[in-house]
């Protein structure tokens, strides 16, 4: 018996393509640095607490999880957050203090510079 394997999400390929496509124009290994935590398979990817996040970040910083967000801990300052997914826990809790919450594509969207976001994880 041969174990079935699970289509891999459509979504998040063309996530990668456009991340890795990205990094190329700019010259810039953020991105690329960000589409290889998420090659990984998701057991690997990077899973991050809001605890951490308050630890580490101040007041207004914006910061990149290759990964997912959970709502253990609680946060004491407005951030903007980007990430692959996110707790419904988190979520709430980073809006409840004034902050964003926000997926990966907007960051691909957004005015952002590389050198003002930070890679947690």
């Amino acid at each position: 018996m041969t174990k079935e394997k699970k289509t891999p999400n459509a979504e998040l390929k063309r996530l990668i393509s456009e991340l890795k496509t990205k990094s190329i124009k700019e010259g810039k290994t953020f991105w690329k640095k960000i589409a290889k935590d998420l090659e990984k398979s998701n057991k690997n990817w990077r899973k991050v607490n809001l605890s951490r996040i308050a630890l580490y970040t101040k007041p207004k910083d914006i910061i990149v999880v290759p990964g997912k967000v959970l709502g253990n801990g609680d946060l004491s300052h407005e951030v903007i957050v980007f990430a692959w997914k996110f707790s419904q826990q988190a979520k709430e809790k980073i809006k409840k203090m004034k902050g964003k919450a926000l997926s990966l594509r907007d960051l691909l969207n957004s005015k952002y510079k590389t050198s003002e976001v930070k890679i947690i994880g």
